[in-house]
């Protein structure tokens, strides 16, 4: 197995307006993706992978000249791995708003010459399907073998299934839900208290101060990655370790910090590093639109809550994968999806995989998972004859 090697990122400016969820519209806009593999003749290999929260269009490869610079899901994606490059065409979009290069809050607004900040419009996960939708147009792609995502991604996976039915043949969405629980928008919210309420903040117009709210940002990060991990995932690497050495659970003597504000155990001293370097590379806008959509997606809201009916529309295969340790997006969430499908006679497939990892399992290297996708993979190419 193989990495795709360095990659350039492509761009597509899109003048038409783009109608939003919101009633609202966005127009003059540009996507940023990557493309690995080659579009068969057919045009039938291609394999979109839509991005969680803080991820890009990077999914695969290098950059030329910059360290350590792999794409996000490079373990899964390239000649001989589980995603074959070998075999399929696959890309990877950028979405509206975020801070990776397609327009988002810190682009100028053509309205107003200056840039959007907190006046860029609310995007959902409706509005991100439909604007690659529009990229695929682009690109002469009528019809996607797959869409595979993560997360945040593994509901936009879902959301074309449901926006897009007939443009692709499989639906692959991993740790995702059909919509957030009360605690998972409270976690959110709590995030977004931390940014709005940053000094340096300025009603999401801090370019134009020339300041970035990076404390907000900091604490907002922590919030996330503790939900990202497992209990016994953060036992097992951190315990009650402290920076010098020692076991606060055991029987040598802690060497109490100085004053309250220092980092003492090693589980704080990782939560800082993993703010401080989140606050040097991600936009606070975008932070706060990306949890927005999150919060919002709900495809059984204008069914009356029913899931069962809001799939009914759908006409491609689904594979649900979830992690057991996974508390963010539990199993039972995936299961409330595919009984909605199987109620609905759908094709569908779901594993449910022991994984120590909590949330975090859809990006790591777990053989098993890797398995599951491969053979996944496997069967799409068979059935699309480029085998």
């Amino acid at each position: 197995m193989h990495s795709v090697g360095q990659v350039t990122p492509q761009s597509r400016h899109f003048a038409e307006p783009l109608p939003l969820q919101s009633g609202t519209s966005l127009r003059d806009y540009t996507l940023v993706y990557e493309t690995y593999g080659t579009l068969n003749a057919a045009r039938s290999n291609a394999v979109l992978v839509c991005h969680a929260l803080n991820a890009s269009h990077h999914v695969a490869g290098t950059y030329a000249g910059v360290e350590k610079s792999e794409g996000w899901w490079d373990n899964l994606i390239g000649p001989g791995k589980p995603l074959d490059t070998d075999r399929f065409f696959v890309i990877g979009v950028n979405n509206l708003g975020s801070c990776f290069g397609s327009t988002g809050p810190m682009h100028v607004n053509p309205d107003t010459g200056r840039p959007y900040g907190a006046d860029f419009p609310v995007v959902t996960v409706e509005d991100w399907v439909d604007a690659q939708a529009r990229l695929f147009d682009a690109l002469g792609i009528e019809q996607l073998a797959a869409v595979i995502g993560g997360s945040l991604g593994g509901m936009q996976a879902l959301g074309w299934s449901l926006r897009h039915p007939d443009r692709l043949r499989h639906c692959i969405a991993v740790a995702t839900a059909p919509n957030l629980s009360a605690q998972n928008i409270a976690f959110n919210e709590v995030a977004r208290r931390a940014i709005v309420t940053d000094p340096d903040f300025h009603g999401g117009h801090y370019q134009a101060h020339g300041v970035v709210p990076k404390r907000g940002l900091r604490v907002a990060r922590m919030i996330g990655h503790i939900t990202y991990l497992s209990d016994d995932a953060m036992e097992t690497k951190f315990g009650r370790l402290t920076r010098n050495g020692s076991d606060a659970s055991g029987e040598r003597p802690l060497r109490y910090a100085y004053s309250t504000q220092d980092v003492e155990f090693e589980i704080e001293s990782y939560l800082r590093y993993q703010g401080d370097k989140f606050s040097d590379y991600f936009d606070a806008n975008t932070y706060l639109l990306i949890t927005r959509a999150l919060d919002y997606f709900d495809p059984a809201r204008a069914f009356g809550g029913d899931l069962t009916t809001a799939f009914a529309q759908a006409r491609c295969q689904f594979q649900l994968v979830s992690f057991t340790t996974d508390w963010r997006f539990s199993p039972a969430r995936s299961r409330e999806i595919v009984k909605a499908l199987l109620d609905n006679r759908h094709r569908v497939s779901y594993a449910e995989i022991e994984a120590p990892h909590g949330h975090d399992a859809f990006l790591l290297d777990d053989a098993r998972y890797h398995a599951l996708l491969r053979a996944c993979f496997d069967n799409i190419s068979k059935e699309a004859g480029d085998v």
